[in-house]
């Protein structure tokens, strides 16, 4: 007897048990994003919880029942009703988060396949073009030496073409090698001096060769590259 009036308070005694699966669900939200397993395995452990709170709800509500029914404790028995129906909605409000978490993970590892296909390591290389100018011929990267024939074409007929072509080959840069040399007729007395050359292409290139030779302004009217060989 002394015991009955336990049955008339209005006491939650599991809800530690609530609290805890409460904690454990929102930790799982704000922990690491570690796929779509661990938030089923949360979810499962917390369905597990609402399972049990309800299980051990019905043995209370069966043992208050036989032991004091006499009593009418309808006010406790729709309360907890509400509250089961509460846990009803969260759990399903539970299962619609983890779908949408799983559809979440599913664009991402998409998108980084995707991303994955189309980084620079698995492209292949675009052909690079170069534009060039009229008249010359620009030589494509290569650390391979190649041969120029270019053309230096004085002023008028009364050039000294031996001094002119004294001051091409005064010229001296590392990876250039000087070769052989003719003088061309252009017109009205006018030659023009076709020497030939070696370069190596990482470290002389023709737009310093060419800034180089134009130096001798009293000599030199124009530079064009007339051939351009790959050894």
């Amino acid at each position: 007897m002394a015991t009955n009036f336990l049955v008339h308070e209005k006491i939650w005694f599991d809800k530690f048990k609530y609290d805890d699966a409460e904690r454990k669900f929102y930790e799982q939200m704000n922990g690491p994003a570690a796929g779509s397993s661990r938030q089923e395995n949360g979810a499962s452990v917390i369905l597990r919880d609402i399972a049990r709170a309800r299980e051990n709800i019905q043995k209370s509500l069966a043992g208050s029942s036989g032991s004091g029914a006499s009593s009418g404790p309808g006010g406790d028995h729709s309360e907890l009703v509400t509250r089961i129906a509460s846990l009803e909605v969260e759990n399903q409000s539970l299962r619609g988060v983890v779908q949408d978490l799983q559809r979440a993970v599913s664009k991402l590892e998409a998108r980084l396949s995707v991303l994955e296909r189309s980084s620079p390591a698995h492209r292949a290389a675009a052909p690079q073009t170069q534009h060039v100018s009229p008249m010359r011929q620009v030589e494509p990267p290569n650390k391979k030496p190649a041969t120029a024939a270019e053309d230096d074409e004085d002023w008028d007929d009364e050039t000294d073409m031996a001094q002119l072509e004294a001051c091409v080959r005064s010229v001296q840069l590392d990876g250039l090698t000087w070769g052989g040399s003719k003088l061309v007729p252009v017109g009205y007395g006018i030659r023009k001096l076709q020497i030939q050359c070696v370069v190596e292409d990482d470290k002389v290139g023709t737009d310093m060769l060419e800034e180089e030779i134009t130096k001798f302004e009293e000599h030199v009217q124009s530079v064009d590259i007339a051939a351009f060989n790959k050894i």
